[in-house]
């Protein structure tokens, strides 16, 4: 049996490394592994940093858990807050904090 954890809990730590690295964001995988189809992933990112434009991993999801991003996919963009989710256009696409924020990327990588 797999024990609860706290995301939120992970995203605050996250975000502490992101303000402590040199990147202004940091990760963790929560779930998944190479025995799974599923991997979820809690990406804490300081304002005004991003993910730049990067491949679609697959079908996946976007859900945020504090704060507001911009997800971006070619001339597209949305606009997301603290407890929307999204599904990740299977194209190329990028992130950015529009504030301290932090989301739950999840990604069907098996199967």
């Amino acid at each position: 049996m797999m024990d609860a954890v706290s995301v939120l809990e992970i995203a605050e730590q996250l975000l502490a490394q992101a303000y402590d690295g040199h990147s202004g964001r940091a990760a963790r995988t929560v779930y998944g592994g190479h025995e799974h189809e599923l991997r979820q992933t809690v990406i804490a990112l300081i304002a005004e940093q991003e993910l730049a434009e990067h491949e679609s991993p697959g079908e996946a999801t976007l859900q945020v858990l504090f704060g507001r991003v911009r997800l971006t996919a070619g001339s597209e963009s949305w606009e997301l807050a603290a407890g929307d989710l999204i599904a990740i256009p299977p194209r190329r696409h990028g992130l950015a904090a529009l504030q301290d924020a932090a989301v739950l990327l999840t990604v069907r990588v098996g199967g």
